[in-house]
Formats: C-alpha cells, structure tokens, sequence
C-alpha cells in the first residue's frame, strides 16, 4: 500500500514544479520556469511506470490518480506556459491575453474530452504541448506576431481529432521512439541552461525530434490507413 501512494505522491510533486515555475516567471527568471518545466516532463514521463509497478488503481481504487495527472499537466503543460506568454511578451502585448485564453480554454476543452487519450494509447487533437512550443519560442527569438499566429493555429488543431501518438505508450516503435525522446530532453534541458550561448546548430537541430513525433503521428493517422 505504502508504495502505491508513494507513487501518487510522485505525480504530485508535479503541483509544487507548477508553483515553482510560476514564481519565476513573476521574477522573471524564464530560464529556471523553463528548467522546472524540464523537471516536469521527466516526472510525467516515468510516473506512469511507477504506478502500474505499483498496481495503484488495484490497490487504491478509490483514488482517481489519472484526474490527479490531468490536474498536474494542465498547470504545468498549459498554465504555466500561458503565464510565459503573458508575462515575456512572446506575442504582441494587445494580443497576449486573447491567445492566453485560447491555449487555456482550447486545452480546459481537449483534457475534458472523453477521447483525449483513446484506449489503443493516442492523443486526440493537439495534445497541449505548450510548454514545449513556449520554450522553442524563447529559444528562438521568433517575432511576436509569428508566435501568436502559430499558438492560434495550435489552439485550433486541438479541436480537429488527428490523433497524436503518446510516446512512452505508443503500439509501434516505442522503444527508439523514447531513446530519442529522452536524447532530445537532455538537449533541449542543456540549451535552456546554457541560453543566450545556445550553438545554432544545436537549437536547430534539436527541432528533428519533434519533427520525427509530427511525421510519425501523421502516418499512424493516415499513412497505415492508406495501406491497409
């Protein structure tokens, strides 16, 4: 039992991140929010193999620990890259709030669906990586009004049901497809440490894993339907 909650507690720790990425941002310390976001993708990404070693749903069935996910990767997957959007004023300013309210409201829309996760392990619509796109954003330095039109588009997109897949669960290449998330991760975590001194080969580079993820989400949705 100890280690089922244990696990549970795990996935919490992922309120405190959130509080703590977001005092930075008020300080205006990106970097670190962005280094706390960091932290919150390795706990995402290994606590769900933490629960099911633990058999947590069986033990404590009771205790709804996918609610408890979901709570933990609003704040920090939406919330907390909106507030970077507001407050670093990577979009124009009379445009921050109104695309701050289109990623909030668009993701309070696809986490509440009933297929946001289906069962054979896809995300349904864009699954709210904000937190990813927000960091490439700072990364990058792109113009104010190249960002807004890209966070609007992807507002969108999680309202068209593309599935998308959900690496650490995913039917097909599973296993290489998480080696290169987590060479990426540490790419992407050592570029957010070593910003504004980030080699552009590196920063450019480091955009083929996302690429990889679209081109592979995309084929499972129509390529192997056209095959078959």
């Amino acid at each position: 039992m100890f280690d089922a909650w244990l696990a549970h507690a795990y996935t919490a720790t992922g309120a405190v991140i959130a509080f703590l990425a977001a005092t930075e941002v008020f300080e205006g310390n990106y970097r670190a929010a962005f280094l706390w976001l960091g932290a919150q993708i390795v706990v995402d990404a290994t606590d769900g193999a933490l629960a099911r070693s633990a058999r947590v749903s069986q033990r404590l069935p009771w205790f709804n620990g996918a609610k408890l996910d979901d709570i933990i990767d609003y704040l920090c997957y939406v919330f907390v890259p909106a507030l970077i959007i507001w407050r670093a004023l990577l979009v124009p300013e009379s445009w921050a709030v109104v695309v701050a309210a289109a990623m909030l409201l668009s993701s309070a829309y696809g986490f509440n669906r009933d297929d946001a996760k289906t069962a054979d392990h896809f995300f349904t619509g864009f699954p709210s990586y904000w937190n990813i796109v927000v960091a490439y954003m700072w990364l990058l330095g792109w113009s104010p009004i190249v960002n807004a039109i890209i966070l609007l588009v992807l507002a969108v997109l999680v309202f068209v049901p593309i599935r998308y897949a959900y690496p650490s669960r995913m039917p097909v290449l599973r296993v290489s497809t998480n080696v290169l998330g987590a060479m990426w991760g540490a790419v992407l975590i050592t570029m957010l440490w070593r910003f504004p001194a980030v080699p552009a080969g590196m920063l450019y580079g480091s955009l083929a894993f996302p690429i990889y993820y679209l081109a592979l989400s995309l084929y499972l949705q129509f390529g192997r339907a056209t095959v078959r």
